[in-house]
């Protein structure tokens, strides 16, 4: 086979040599066999000649005489980009949808060419999206960006259902589908979407008081727990020290708290391995001025940590709700007091209230807790029984919170059924 080719090519051209026939037979033959198919226009590269095309204009007389111009087309021209094969840029796509800081870092990829646009969005791509890269916001809210988030929830992106969920179940009141999304994205152990079930279980989201299930609530929130979610092993230590849904044991209720509040300070430490620790944090203030930025730990550790920072999705909600404090679908339903939580009521006097002060609520004692240590601490203060006609009327659909003797011990306040 060798012999044949080499005496065929010297008789079409004897300024060949046998190393030239060689390599030219041996890259015919690659891109003819296995995987070569796809690379076509590889051959095309190797072989096309690359002489330009000049055109000459009309010659005008010697005072108006121009410089003649090369045409920049290169008849049979290949980019170098559509010689990539696809897998390759999916590769690369991929990885970036794991690292994008933001969604117009992958959005303005999509828009550069329509390979791109159509490799974009494929599930390979986006089932690796990252949380930063989903963090749509309020006011950029549209239908388009309902889609896009529709589709990486289909290529199976458990936080893109988490986000899809969350924003359908209380900003756009479809509670079967959100609470749907949710769900799918608890069943692949996503401790933020375990605790958002947990809440709406506790609270009886979108149906009546009636529907409250305490038991599913806790089991829930064990499990996020279990991965290690701070929010979800506060409110499971409250449960425990109250009895509220579980068999009270105040001595595990104890350490939860504390385990919550040191994954807390570890988060931090892990976010900044590289920084030094500040002086503030390793000095316990109790009496701090209202304002600060800081959230303190446990009395057990002493320290004075940054606030956390809110899901996207949570910062979703607070965005769509900002400026609508007089009701969230035009009745005099409530917002939780927590800067960080965003989530509205659904029906009336779902959330628990301050029972000393009474300006304040909160759809979890996590976010109880967090914002009594973040703003709540130096604004409560004791006043007269609110005149509440609505309370009166609806009974007990409305839960207090009532402060312990021992809250700046634990630095976490005890909220009991009234």
């Amino acid at each position: 086979m060798q012999g044949y080719l080499i005496s065929h090519y010297r008789k079409k051209n004897h300024t060949h040599t046998t190393q030239q026939i060689l390599e030219r037979t041996f890259i015919i033959y690659i891109m003819r066999t296995r995987r070569g198919l796809c690379y076509p226009r590889v051959m095309n590269m190797c072989v096309e000649n690359n002489n330009r095309v000049v055109k000459r204009r009309k010659v005008e007389p010697a005072g108006c005489r121009k410089k003649f111009k090369t045409s920049p087309e290169i008849p049979g021209g290949c980019d170098f980009f559509d010689a990539l094969p696809d897998d390759l840029v999916l590769c690369i796509l991929r990885k970036l949808s794991f690292t994008a800081s933001s969604p117009a870092d992958f959005i303005s990829v999509l828009i550069t060419c329509k390979r791109l646009n159509g490799l974009g969005v494929n599930s390979l791509v986006l089932s690796r999206a990252s949380q930063k890269m989903l963090a749509v916001k309020a006011k950029n809210w549209s239908e388009c960006a309902h889609r896009f988030l529709k589709l990486c929830a289909d290529s199976g992106n458990v936080e893109a259902c988490y986000t899809l969920g969350m924003i359908r179940f209380y900003c756009l009141q479809n509670r079967g589908s959100g609470a749907s999304l949710m769900a799918k994205a608890a069943i692949s152990s996503h401790a933020s979407a375990l605790y958002s079930l947990a809440v709406i279980q506790f609270n009886g989201s979108g149906g009546s008081k009636n529907d409250k299930d305490l038991r599913a609530g806790v089991a829930l929130c064990a499990r996020a727990a279990f991965l290690g979610h701070v929010d979800a092993l506060r409110e499971l230590g409250h449960c425990l020290q109250d009895g509220y849904g579980v068999k009270q044991n105040i001595a595990e209720g104890r350490r939860f708290l504390v385990q919550a509040n040191a994954r807390e300070l570890a988060i931090v430490l892990a976010a900044n391995p590289s920084a030094v620790v500040p002086r503030s944090w390793l000095t316990c203030n109790p009496h701090r001025q209202p304002g600060g930025t800081g959230c303190p730990l446990l009395s057990d550790f002493g320290c004075n940590v940054p606030a956390p920072e809110a899901h996207p999705a949570n910062r979703f909600l607070s965005d769509w709700f900002s400026g609508r404090t007089e009701g969230v679908t035009g009745t005099d339903l409530r917002l939780c007091s927590h800067s960080g939580c965003g989530r509205p009521e659904t029906r009336r006097h779902e959330f628990r209230r301050c029972s000393v002060c009474g300006a304040v609520n909160y759809c979890s004692r996590a976010c109880q807790a967090l914002d009594w240590k973040l703003r709540h601490k130096a604004e409560c203060a004791p006043v007269e029984r609110w005149a509440d006609e609505d309370v009166e009327n609806e009974g007990n659909n409305g839960d207090d919170m009532q402060h312990d003797g021992d809250e700046d011990v634990n630095g976490d306040e005890i909220m009991e059924e009234s």
